[in-house]
């Protein structure tokens, strides 16, 4: 069975990231007839000599109109090897927040650069959101290379922009690929006009990536998002009983017999069976989702957390954090928010605004409040304690979002602790 790779595509605006998919999609036979027939069609009615492979993906009106990528386009497709997710973001600062949410479940960001350009801003914000989304790969496709004539002294100097950013930002692994997406050079199949470089396409770099940690390594954690009492048991005397706990492993592995505590209360207890759609199960590994039966009749509710008893997360009412802000007014202190973590959502009120990051320096620097896609740290205090841990260390349980309480509109992607704090005990990789 192929794994699954979920992608995320980012870059600055005209670096060619929907054209270079369309092409990932084209040439990976993932594309329907009649889509490409439309897209033909369209190309030929603009009067242009060849197929505009970017009309794949940019499927709004807006974007086709203004030949910009807007909102998140998802694509899937498959190859023999693996099966991918693919977002395809915006490249402009004003959709950042859209950046931000293709993003926050990948396991590739793949970032293109114009090789005539080299690394601007918008570059820059795109790497610092994947370093602070803790993205586990990071490909830079240094694109348009057919503009350069195909010169790999430029490519490399491209190549030493993009490590430099990335040291700066703690990346542990980038890894950088010369490409023509419009004329798909080391795109799918390694191309003959680059024979100063020897590496691997992006798509078999793609397939060949790593995907997610080893369960068997991580402590358990499972979010309940609803108690389980079937309907029917009145009518089944089996039934009258059952009491379950239903949600996605977030992290780890749970056995049978295993002892779990329940936060934010702290009580202890074991677990007596795990139940599927499919069946019960002896064990269970992130990702998957069940319902865990438990030895005591415990208060167990949505929003508490199951955890692993020997290294639990201690609850807390203080979150200190970073957060890339996506609300159109300023955050300032004192606002009062909901924090929304895993399943669990909490009223809590803005403490201090601590700075902002500077993405030139990739440091934070003073300053009393946050402006759309700024990133920024800040201090919250909640109404109720959560099980929170540091984003470096723990992805899911690490990351929360603000949400307004007037309107539900969210607000703020934060990640616990500092996520820019860079791990001593995993090497960097920079590669061309």
């Amino acid at each position: 069975m192929a794994t699954l790779l979920r992608l995320a595509t980012a870059g600055s605006v005209d670096d060619g990231k929907s054209t270079l998919v369309g092409r990932l999609l084209h040439d990976t036979k993932s594309v329907l007839a009649d889509q490409l027939d439309a897209v033909e069609r369209v190309s030929r009615d603009r009067g242009l000599a060849t197929v505009d492979l970017a009309l794949l993906t940019d499927g709004l009106r807006a974007e086709r109109e203004q030949g910009i990528t807007i909102d998140v386009a998802y694509r899937y497709f498959a190859t023999a090897n693996r099966s991918f997710v693919l977002a395809d973001c915006p490249g402009h600062v004003q959709y950042t927040r859209n950046t931000v949410t293709g993003a926050s479940t990948a396991d590739v960001v793949l970032v293109l650069v114009d090789a005539r350009k080299g690394v601007l801003e918008q570059t820059r914000r795109h790497l610092a959101v994947a370093a602070l989304l803790r993205v586990p790969h990071v490909l830079v496709a240094v694109n348009k290379i057919d503009l350069v004539d195909f010169d790999g002294a430029v490519v490399a100097g491209v190549a030493k922009q993009v490590a430099e950013v990335a040291a700066e930002l703690g990346l542990p692994d980038v890894r950088s690929v010369p490409v023509s997406a419009l004329d798909g050079d080391n795109v799918v199949d390694r191309s003959t006009r680059t024979p100063w470089y020897d590496g691997p396409s992006v798509l078999e770099l793609l397939e060949t990536l790593p995907t997610g940690d080893d369960p068997r390594h991580e402590r358990f954690r499972l979010p309940v998002q609803v108690v389980l009492r079937p309907q029917q048991a009145v009518r089944d005397p089996a039934l009258v009983d059952y009491r379950a706990y239903a949600g996605q492993v977030a992290e780890g592995v749970v056995r049978v017999g295993d002892e779990v505590v329940v936060l934010p209360s702290g009580r202890r207890t074991s677990v007596v069976g795990i139940d599927t759609a499919d069946g019960e199960l002896t064990e269970a590994f992130a990702p998957r989702s069940v319902a865990v039966r438990l030895a005591d009749d415990l208060d167990v509710a949505r929003g508490d957390l199951l955890a692993a008893v020997d290294d639990a997360p201690e609850p807390t009412q203080d979150v200190e954090g970073t957060v890339c802000w996506l609300g159109d007014r300023e955050l300032l202190p004192g606002a009062r928010v909901l924090l929304k973590h895993t399943t669990r959502t909490v009223q809590a009120v803005v403490r201090d605004v601590e700075g902002v990051l500077d993405l030139d320096t990739a440091r934070i620097e003073p300053a009393d409040r946050l402006r759309l896609n700024d990133i920024g740290r800040i201090r919250v205090r909640t109404a109720a304690p959560v099980a929170v841990e540091p984003y470096l260390d723990h992805r899911r349980t690490g990351a929360f979002l603000l949400v307004d309480a007037q309107d539900g509109a969210t607000l703020a992607a934060g990640m616990v602790g500092d996520p820019l704090a860079r791990p001593q005990d995993r090497p960097s990789q920079y590669t061309i």
